[in-house]
């Protein structure tokens, strides 16, 4: 085939498309086949009525007349096959990276392959082969995308971890898999937990290219996020006061936050976590955190890794890789707003609160209100849900870039209720 077809959504949905559209397909296919049989079985018994008694009577005739019956059956049959390719799209509800345009990188081509399975056709789902794993928007990024797979099989992947960002960001996500071994980085001085912790992490340990800074004070200087001011910095500053000593009253100190943990708060999933200090102040009082980030103008993931915590590589419009009711506790800050139409933030909410379990904790930390209209929307859809008001709080808080111009912030903690 000319296109390979790529998922979205977990594999059960691919596994019940796949399914819905075999089904369909092969009803499109039967009739067509029957259809096809039917011209081909009037072409070659009909013949007019006045030359029922000399059938060779008009030889040029009658041959001309199948010619164009011919004609007719080859016209349907492209037709059918139109029809199956567009009804497989569209029953799959995703579009197609044609592989047969120039330019593309082999790799790619080769990975995007469809696999037989192994056994045959699966008794279960009804599937014969499986389709590699790579976000739909890549097609509006095939240039990149190519660009990402050309690379020596077996030899060193190229320096282009901001070209993967920049397609992650662009929707391209989940990347294909590649076959190349990825830049190594020394870690010397790396020390165990607790310690990790707090000890500040070597500018020699990270990865500073497609970076503007190429140092931790440069980065230190700068308003990254209005939740990462300075937060690189684990020895002075703010950062090692965040969660222990509230500057406002839209900073709940952590301790006070835990109490309110009905069956008790033992992992957790942070969103826009800056430099993993939340994980880390959890880490001191075993709660297992992953820290969902991005390295956006900075080497966030390695520098929380450095720390011992977990960081997951991870845009916001990627569904969360994690089973339902599994978190007992959910805090995100600014991090959480997704520009954009309302609906985006709908759907990120929807799906927090699909891997939060009943009686865990949502805590919203400091979300930036830009104006009363923002922030009656931001009531009205955690409203929709249900939760349990704990903590609310709204209040003002100087910009922390030093600005000196007040702006309005929200702060909670919900409780996930039991719904029926």
């Amino acid at each position: 085939m000319g296109s390979v077809s790529l998922k979205i959504g977990d594999g059960t949905a691919r596994f019940k498309r796949a399914t819905l559209c075999s089904s369909a397909v092969n009803i499109l296919m039967l009739f067509s086949v029957i259809t096809t049989n039917l011209f081909a079985l009037y072409a070659f018994t009909f013949s007019p009525k006045q030359h029922l008694d000399n059938p060779f009577h008009h030889p040029h005739r009658n041959i001309s007349l199948i010619s164009q019956h011919v004609s007719l059956i080859i016209k349907e049959i492209d037709s059918s096959q139109r029809k199956l390719a567009q009804m497989e799209k569209e029953l799959l509800g995703y579009d197609t990276l044609d592989l047969s345009r120039p330019n593309l990188a082999t790799e790619l081509k080769l990975f995007l392959q469809h696999h037989q399975l192994p056994l045959g056709k699966d008794s279960r789902t009804g599937i014969t082969e499986m389709v590699a794993s790579v976000g739909h928007s890549c097609e509006k990024s095939a240039d990149l995308l190519s660009q990402y797979m050309s690379y020596k099989v077996s030899g060193p992947c190229p320096d282009d971890w901001s070209l993967a960002q920049k397609l992650i960001l662009k929707g391209c996500e989940p990347l294909p898999r590649r076959r190349c071994f990825a830049k190594t980085v020394p870690k010397p001085g790396l020390t165990s937990l607790p310690v990790s912790l707090w000890k500040p992490v070597s500018d020699k340990i990270v990865t500073w290219s497609g970076l503007g800074c190429k140092n931790f004070n440069c980065l230190n200087s700068k308003k990254l996020s209005r939740g990462c001011v300075g937060c690189f910095n684990l020895t002075n500053g703010y950062e090692t006061q965040k969660y222990v000593k509230a500057r406002s009253k839209n900073d709940f100190v952590m301790d006070d936050v835990l109490a309110l943990g009905s069956g008790g708060i033992r992992i957790g999933f942070d969103i826009g976590g800056g430099s993993g200090t939340f994980a880390a102040r959890m880490a001191e009082r075993n709660v297992t955190v992953i820290t969902n980030t991005l390295n956006v103008d900075a080497p966030h993931s390695e520098f929380i890794a450095a720390r011992g915590l977990f960081p997951l590589f991870l845009s916001l419009d990627h569904r969360f890789p994690f089973y339902d009711n599994v978190f007992d506790l959910v805090h995100a800050t600014s991090g959480l707003d997704v520009e954009g139409k309302p609906e985006k933030l709908e759907f990120l909410m929807f799906d927090l609160d699909r891997i939060l379990r009943v009686g865990g904790l949502f805590w919203l930390d400091n979300f930036y209100c830009s104006d009363d209209e923002k922030k009656s929307a931001l009531t009205r859809l955690i409203e929709r849900f249900g939760y349990k008001k704990l903590k609310w709080v709204v209040g003002e808080k100087t910009d922390a870039a030093g600005s000196g111009k007040p702006q309005v912030y929200l702060s909670a903690v919900l409780q996930k209720p039991v719904r029926i």
